[in-house]
């Protein structure tokens, strides 16, 4: 099969001077796409679940479904070693949460506390010193009904 050469014809149309544009004025006109601000969910009640070990307070508060709104810890307050497992320290985990809390409109809190810490008692008071309406206290720490095999008896 024989080939054949395509050749472009030049245009004598004449070409029109396109005035400079910078780079300021490039993004006046070219705007990248605008995100929309995420709207908080309004949750008028809540669980807050607290996580008081020897060592730590953990306190989460979440909507009725389980999913979590706010969560933090003594740690992330800034409290460190010692002074973690401290009820002063409890209720500034949750004076750090009612801030938080406060955007999503939260007013009844519902209270699940698990483990024997001292910032059991002090995150419960510190809750309801915040303005929070306490509808229910429950103790979840889980309780062994017979625990592990005991070790075998010595022998002397």
């Amino acid at each position: 099969m024989p080939t054949e050469k395509v050749t472009k014809k030049e245009s004598t149309a004449p070409v029109e001077a396109t005035p400079a544009v910078t780079d300021s004025e490039k993004s006046a006109t070219v705007s990248a796409p605008r995100r929309r601000a995420k709207k908080k969910r309004q949750v008028t009640r809540a669980q807050a679940h607290i996580l008081a070990t020897y060592n730590n307070t953990i306190v989460t508060v979440t909507d009725q479904g389980g999913n979590t709104l706010v969560s933090c810890s003594t740690g992330k307050v800034g409290f460190k070693g010692p002074k973690k497992s401290t009820p002063y320290a409890a209720g500034v985990v949750v004076r750090t949460i009612a801030e938080k809390i406060n955007d999503f409109g939260v007013k009844d809190v519902d209270i699940f506390v698990k483990g024997v810490g001292v910032g059991r008692e002090a995150a419960i008071r510190a809750l309801y010193a915040n303005g929070f309406n306490v509808l229910s206290i429950k103790d979840i720490t889980p309780i062994p009904h017979n625990g592990c095999r005991p070790r075998r008896p010595r022998r002397v």
